[in-house]
């Protein structure tokens, strides 16, 4: 785990020791400057408790370790959805009392303002995120790649692929390119035919792939044009393009959206702080800000209307949300339960077939 920046002294926000009333691990990379801009900044400034940012590939695989060890550092900590339920199953996680949420500035309550899913026992939803096809447009000066099938495409779209290595998204992707909708893509996974056929397309692909293992791998094989096209966080490419000026074109079709949200480790050591961080970074407002910094949508209802521009530019970041009505025709929703109860298994048989 590699420490990012310790608010209390890098920033000059609390005075003392650089010892923090909440230890927040995040995911680095432009979302975790989300994270500090648009929460831990502002947080501290209104409240004066002082928080501390690190970072990890999946911040999940250090909570559970951490718990399992019986020596927890970590106070808040953003994970994807179907982790946050499983290890609320496994009791790595603190019960979180949605009375604590904050209601909407019109005074809708919190549970009535964010959207269906997004609070569950141990999780609060902070963002709506997807995995989506991108590729350096310079690249295919002509004809351009717009589908799961494009990207599958070798002959006709050339260049190496980088995927995320993990059985999750890619094998979703694998149906969707081989003709199965979106809204069948979880009925055909739920059979033993449908998964043969998922690794038979990706078998198709497997000799041009780059596998990555951190979210600020795939903008970077772009840019260095080491591949052609990649299966990233949306949020990823979209800062590079816009940040960096790189020449990325993102493809919603297809896109697999999901949630990321607040979780608190059991025996965090400052619980109380953490259950008010959770709350207050949770409110409409900052969650529309942190829109405003990386293009993932709020789950809140009410922050989705008060979202303004890209940071620093006069672009509304709207249009760039994968919760746009544009972005969302040929969209698929992560199926929470199906990973819940097949992680495990389809983890298994895909490093089985990596290493094969």
């Amino acid at each position: 785990m590699k420490r990012l920046l310790t608010l209390g002294t890098a920033l000059g926000l609390v005075s003392g020791p650089a010892l923090a009333d909440v230890n927040l691990l995040s995911w680095g990379g432009a979302y975790g400057n989300s994270h500090l801009e648009a929460y831990a900044k502002p947080f501290t400034a209104e409240t004066g408790i002082a928080v501390v940012m690190s970072d990890a590939d999946n911040p999940a695989t250090p909570i559970k370790a951490q718990v399992e060890a019986g020596n927890v550092s970590i106070d808040v900590a953003s994970v994807e959805y179907a982790d946050a339920v499983r290890l609320c199953d496994e009791g790595a996680l603190e019960v979180i009392d949605p009375a604590i949420l904050l209601p909407a500035e019109d005074g809708t309550a919190a549970m009535d303002d964010f959207i269906e899913g997004a609070v569950t026992e141990c999780f609060v939803g902070t963002d709506v995120y997807s995995m989506v096809l991108a590729f350096n447009d310079e690249q295919f000066p002509d004809a351009k790649p717009a589908s799961p099938a494009d990207f599958f495409d070798i002959e006709g779209f050339p260049g190496k692929r980088t995927m995320r290595n993990g059985a999750k998204f890619n094998l979703e992707l694998a149906l969707m390119a081989d003709g199965v909708p979106a809204a069948e893509v979880y009925e055909v996974l739920a059979t033993p035919e449908g998964v043969d056929r998922a690794f038979a397309k990706l078998d198709t692909i497997k000799d041009e792939v780059i596998w990555w293992e951190a979210g600020a791998q795939p903008p970077q094989l772009l840019a260095d044009g080491e591949v052609s096209m990649a299966y990233a966080f949306n949020g990823r490419i979209f800062n590079a393009a816009q940040a960096d000026g790189q020449p990325f074109e993102i493809i919603w079709d297809g896109q697999i959206y999901e949630m990321e949200g607040w979780v608190i480790p059991a025996g965090a050591p400052n619980l109380e702080e953490a259950l008010e961080f959770v709350a207050w970074s949770t409110a409409p407002a900052p969650q529309a800000r942190a829109a405003e910094f990386i293009s993932y949508g709020p789950p809140r209802r009410s922050a989705a209307a008060m979202v303004g521009n890209i940071e620093g530019t006069e672009e509304p970041m709207g249009p760039n949300l994968p919760t746009s009505e544009a972005n969302m025709g040929a969209a698929l929703a992560s199926d929470l339960e199906f990973w819940v109860d097949r992680d495990a298994e389809l983890n298994e048989r895909f490093n089985s077939w990596l290493a094969s």
